[in-house]
């Protein structure tokens, strides 16, 4: 009976190393790419097998992520209980586990979609596996923004399974998220920042202070603020779109003035969720917006 309840566990332990919940908004951003790519309905093998292969690679970015900063994770509370951090799995066992479904990922976008999308899916997990986790973040308070790159690729990624190409369209999708990014985790940074303190990591809040950090989240929630509105001045979307991201952004732009003037750590709390609600709703509507008459 032991034996057999094992098995579940062990699978949720791996499951687990992929963070399956960032994962998911990962590839729904790459899943509108798909969408966004083509003027009418993508070719649903090629999403099918974009969405699975795309998936396998990010689990693997995590998973080796997970391996990596699994000393950093034992010392704050919010990454304590993740499975390497608890020792619940092996180094052995994570490498071996990243390397089979990073592997299996890279077959099905080379075999199944096109190797475009497999080269610059692996370039997106080499990004974040190893720049971003590996070099930048113990050695930069900006590495959220140098390395929020890798961290914004999907939208491209999808477009690139459907489309084999990567225009401009698909790399201002990418500026969106790549500028999202910021605010979005040093809102979380600013209420778990004593966790911070404690992982060792340079962390902006803790670097270079609380309001310095408020500050500049103010300012980066600006910039986004004017950078969705690119899909509609380059004509790539409608007054839908237009609408939804302006009421989007504006409650975004009250998020962070609140956060700026009025912090407290339940603000934050609530910033930090609103962000990811925000970018959900805005690529639905880009997504909706795509298939109305114009």
């Amino acid at each position: 009976m032991s034996t057999l309840s094992a098995h579940p566990n062990r699978i949720a332990q791996y499951w687990a190393l992929t963070k399956p919940r960032v994962t998911q908004l990962a590839v729904f951003c790459a899943v509108i790419g798909m969408f966004l790519a083509t003027p009418g309905l993508p070719d649903w093998h090629l999403v099918i097998a974009g969405t699975i292969g795309i998936w396998l690679l990010a689990g693997a970015a995590f998973a080796v992520n997970c391996l990596v900063e699994r000393e950093i994770d034992a010392r704050m509370a919010r990454t304590a209980r993740r499975p390497m951090a608890m020792g619940e799995l092996s180094v052995i066992q994570t490498l071996a586990f990243s390397g089979v479904i990073g592997g299996a990922g890279m077959w099905v976008l080379y075999s199944l979609v096109n190797p475009l999308t497999m080269w610059l899916t692996f370039a997106t997990f080499v990004g974040y596996a190893v720049i971003y986790t590996i070099i930048l973040k113990p050695a930069t308070p900006q590495n959220i923004v140098i390395g929020g790159l890798s961290g914004a690729m999907p939208p491209a990624l999808g477009w690139a399974a459907i489309a084999n190409d990567v225009p401009m369209e698909a790399w201002i999708l990418v500026l969106i998220i790549f500028v999202w990014t910021p605010p979005h985790f040093w809102a979380l940074a600013l209420y778990r920042r004593d966790d911070y303190a404690k992982s060792g990591l340079p962390m902006l809040p803790i670097t270079h202070g609380m309001e310095f950090t408020r500050f500049h989240i103010w300012l980066y929630t600006i910039i986004l603020f004017a950078t969705t509105m690119l899909p509609f001045a380059v004509r790539m979307s409608g007054l839908l779109y237009l609408v939804s991201a302006v009421i989007l952004g504006a409650i975004f732009l009250w998020y962070a003035w609140r956060l700026y003037r009025h912090y407290n750590d339940l603000i934050a709390r609530k910033a930090f969720t609103y962000s990811i609600i925000y970018l959900s709703l805005l690529f639905a509507a880009l997504l909706i917006d795509h298939y109305l008459p114009h």
